[in-house]
């Protein structure tokens, strides 16, 4: 026998759930698990994770709005994919066009899940294109090198002349990784270029 299974969540402990517990009791939840103080885009929630244990296939989540379940578009993909693999359906009250216990509501849920995760690889490929981009200009996650060209020019000179690369780090005011990178880079752009650097 399937059953309808509510879940609550609060982001603050002086928040109270009662509202949204007795809104879910009052649209036939025979159970509700509540978080209390726990944020959406944590996974490990206490009451999710039970509710998870709990379920069984056939069942129906009920929740309020469906941010009640996950802060974040991955969060909620990964959510949506793990209870329709296990035949869990997923009901909102306030959104009822999200009602996967229809058959319009499945093909609804459906099509939000597929431009969702659209949305996370396009987010996720720009990133990863525009890292690339910003190693291409001899920057580190994004951000602009410490390692200027007049600071890379100096430490090419402080290591021609024998400089270890922890003296050049103290010298210049950076980190020794940063100034192993750079010289890195310059010996590589001579290598392109045909010449031969100064070890």
């Amino acid at each position: 026998m399937s059953n309808i299974v509510g879940y609550a969540r609060v982001s603050k402990r002086e928040q109270n759930p009662a509202a949204q517990e007795a809104e879910l009791r009052a649209a036939g939840a025979v159970r509700v698990f509540v978080d209390h103080g726990e944020s959406s885009r944590v996974a490990e929630r206490p009451q999710w994770l039970a509710c998870l244990d709990y379920w069984r296939e056939g069942d129906t989540l009920m929740v309020r709005r469906l941010d009640r379940i996950a802060g974040s578009e991955t969060m909620a993909i990964q959510a949506i994919s793990e209870l329709h693999d296990r035949g869990i359906n997923i009901k909102s009250l306030t959104e009822p066009d999200i009602d996967a216990t229809t058959p319009m509501g499945r093909v609804l849920f459906g099509i939000v899940a597929v431009f969702a995760q659209l949305r996370v690889d396009t987010i996720r490929e720009n990133t990863q294109r525009g890292l690339a981009h910003a190693r291409a200009q001899g920057r580190v996650g994004g951000r602009p090198s410490v390692m200027t060209p007049e600071r890379t020019e100096q430490a090419l000179n402080m290591r021609a002349e024998g400089h270890s690369i922890q003296r050049i780090a103290t010298v210049l005011g950076v980190g020794s990784s940063s100034v192993s990178r750079a010289l890195d880079r310059a010996a590589e752009d001579a290598k392109l270029d045909g010449t031969q650097l100064s070890a």
